[in-house]
């Protein structure tokens, strides 16, 4: 039955049906994939939950501050000291720039610093909903009015200089992402493939998928209040690559073992799909439902990841075993020249290398799997050096930004950040109270006077130093703790440095929910899939192994080699549904094949012609996905960068280590025990199916 759906995907006249209908898909999804960027969320305070105590506060803030507004600090620095003609050229630009596009409220400044060496200036835009997209043009504004120079040096930061370099960062995002992502994968099919036309296939099909999955979540995120942001829109384009030329090469190389033993190309596509589809479909379900545990994450920008990864790994199987299996029989044995796959030729895996890594591994499987999860237990140890607690943003970035010196300088100089304070609101008969209580608040500047409106006080304090540093968050649950005792004030308190400490709470949460809510779902998808109990559970402990001994190495890496200061809060969460949701998939590829091989060979010698048959194609597909992971450490964002290394270690841990060595052990070693309770694990093939044709060597 599966094998008849197969064929009239890809016969004679259907192929061509398929490829008009995937070339129309591309070209009216194409003018709302481009649009993607455009719906974008990249405010922070939009990622937190409704329960978090900052968000609850800018809903009464509304009444106090436009919820546009982009506070902008402009800060000025001279080493040898301050002079006249710096205050007065200062206070000039204030008034210049008060007269920009945009500005709103009064400019305030120039405040001095306690040393005379450095002063800064206060002014606030609002730019509309997605202002901050703005905000580079306002800061090429700013600096025409205040250059630097004769010994002068001005700095944009802020709140306006901050969304001003993310938004430059985020606006070259996707297009970088692409073009580096498809050179990485084209480069490896080459290898691959080592054919100069069959990479098109795979690349054609991987830019339509994407194509078509940006234009699905563009118009979630319009109408349907899904959360995209810079970092989701990134890690959409290199999964949608990664999972999607993984499907292609076990597609592709299950088709070229098919056109060995069937003369019709149509034929033999047919058997190709009808073998390689159910575990292609099973482990794209496992990632999709994966990435879809991560709707119970309080974080909105976590939640969002998981619909948007979801809609992007569906699509890339949908067009992979469809529009790639019709471009395949469309283009004919030729495209895979110079080595044309003929009708009756060798299959070269049954002697190849992974054959003979199972026959090392066969001579001794138990100390193979017990030396190699010792040796995986012991990277795990390196997460000791791993430091989850978020980055400042200092830290943020691997390259310097404008914004992010000019921060650290006022923080030198002891200058509070006038653009992010910490704001409180409180019930009015409370406000002297709420004020006073706020004023015993280490780390805090001069606390503004109460201003009431409709039975809501507002008041607010500068934060000393770095608003996004550990150091400012214990300043903020320290006033917190002061206003939170004033009888009958009912205070929140809201601000920057508070929405990032809400946000560190929430991931911590996410870490503890959402894992076990993977492991679960990935866990019963594989006992659906492999029918039994023993071999699921020992897939997943596996996986897990895998995912610690890729944290701890990366920590190391993070540590010793980058010297990176610390990691983002939801960077495990991150990883572990990446390394478990991908990770599992080898390991399916693999189990299918040994249960498929099990029925006529045992479980013992069904798992080396497993492993022969699958070594050579998932080894390439690790190193794919791998590589497209890294791409990520091509982005200035220390948050990318290590969610791309992290991955990218436990996917060749998986491909090479775990699936080939791990795995294969424990199944040479536990034999038909790993089936219980199927009854694979009681029944031995029969010898009419060991006298079967070596037919079953085929991945």
């Amino acid at each position: 039955m599966h094998r008849q759906i197969a064929g009239r995907l890809t016969g004679p006249v259907t192929k061509w049906l398929v490829l008009v209908f995937w070339i129309a898909a591309l070209v009216t999804a194409g003018a709302f994939a481009s649009k993607l960027s455009d719906v974008q969320n990249n405010e922070t305070s939009s990622w937190l939950p409704s329960s978090a105590e900052s968000t609850k506060a800018l809903d009464k803030l509304a009444a106090f501050q436009d919820p546009n507004a982009i506070p902008t600090v402009v800060a000025y620095e001279r080493t040898s000291g301050l002079t006249e003609a710096d205050m007065a050229a200062a206070a000039e630009d204030a008034q210049q720039l008060a007269q920009l596009d945009g500005v709103t409220g009064e400019v305030l400044g120039p405040f001095p610093s306690p040393d005379g060496q450095a002063m800064q200036t206060v002014v606030t835009f609002d730019l509309g909903k997605n202002g901050w997209n703005f905000m580079p043009d306002k800061v090429d504004e700013i600096k025409k009015i205040a250059p630097s120079g004769d010994g002068l040096t001005v700095y944009v930061t802020g709140q306006g200089g901050q969304a001003a370099d993310q938004a430059t960062v985020f606006e070259s995002l996707d297009s970088t992402l692409l073009f580096t992502t498809g050179g990485v994968v084209i480069l490896i099919l080459l290898l691959t493939y080592r054919s100069p036309l069959l990479w098109l296939l795979p690349i054609i099909s991987a830019v339509t998928a994407l194509t078509v999955s940006q234009a699905v979540i563009y118009f979630l995120a319009k109408d349907a209040g899904l959360t995209v942001n810079g970092q989701s829109q990134g890690i959409l384009t290199v999964l949608v690559f990664g999972a999607g030329t993984d499907y292609a090469l076990l597609l592709v190389a299950r088709y070229r073992e098919e056109l060995r033993r069937h003369e019709d190309r149509h034929e033999a596509m047919a058997f190709a799909l009808h073998r390689a589809a159910p575990a292609i479909v099973a482990s794209a379900s496992t990632v999709v439902l994966g990435m879809l545990c991560l709707l119970f994450a309080e974080m909105n920008s976590t939640a969002g990841l998981g619909p948007v990864a979801a809609i992007g790994v569906a699509v890339a199987l949908l067009v992979m075993i469809t529009l790639l299996p019709a471009l395949l029989v469309i283009f004919g044995r030729w495209i895979f020249w110079p080595k044309r796959p003929s009708f009756g030729s060798h299959e070269p895996t049954s002697t190849g290398v992974w054959a003979r890594v199972g026959t090392a591994i066969s001579h001794s499987p138990r100390r193979v799997w017990i030396v190699t999860s010792v040796l995986l237990a012991i990277a795990c140890l390196g997460v000791v050096k791993l430091d989850a607690n978020g980055l400042t943003t200092e830290e943020s970035y691997t390259k310097d930004f404008d914004s992010v010196i000019g921060q650290q300088m006022l923080t030198d100089h002891g200058l509070a950040d006038q653009s992010n304070p910490v704001m409180v609101v409180a019930n009015a008969d409370q406000a002297d109270a709420v004020a006073t209580a706020l004023g015993t608040v280490d780390g805090l500047g001069e606390v503004s006077q109460p201003v009431v409106k409709d039975g809501v006080a507002y008041v607010n304090a500068p934060i000393e130093g770095d608003a996004t540093s550990q150091t400012a968050f214990a300043t903020v649950d320290r006033a917190r703790e002061a206003v939170h005792a004033v009888p009958g004030a009912d205070a929140l308190v809201s601000g920057t440095t508070a929405i990032f400490d809400d946000i560190e709470q929430a991931s911590a949460r996410d870490n503890r929910v959402v894992i076990p809510i993977v492991l679960l779902a990935v866990m019963l998808i594989l006992v659906l899939l492999l029918r039994a109990l023993v071999s699921p559970i020992l897939l997943i402990a596996t996986v897990v192994l895998s995912f610690g001994a890729a944290l701890g190495l990366s920590a190391l890496l993070f540590h010793y080699v980058f010297g990176f200061a610390g990691a983002d809060a939801s960077l495990p969460l991150f990883v572990f549904v990446f390394l478990v949701a991908l990770g599992i998939d080898y390991n399916i590829f693999l189990m299918t094949r040994v249960r498929e091989e099990t029925q006529v060979r045992g479980t013992r010698q069904g798992s080396l012609v497993a492993l022969a048959a699958t070594g050579g194609v998932i080894t390439s597909a690790g190193i794919v996905l791998a590589a497209t992971f890294l791409v990520l450490t091509t982005m200035p964002l220390v948050a990318f960068a290590e969610i791309g290394i992290a991955v990218a270690l436990g996917v060749l841990l998986d491909t090479l280590v775990v699936r080939s060595v791990l795995v294969t052990a424990l199944n040479l070693d536990l034999g038909n025990r790993i089936w219980w309770p199927s009854r694979l694990d009681r029944d031995p093939p029969t010898q009419e199916s060991l006298d079967a044709p070596q037919a079953a060597n085929v991945s």
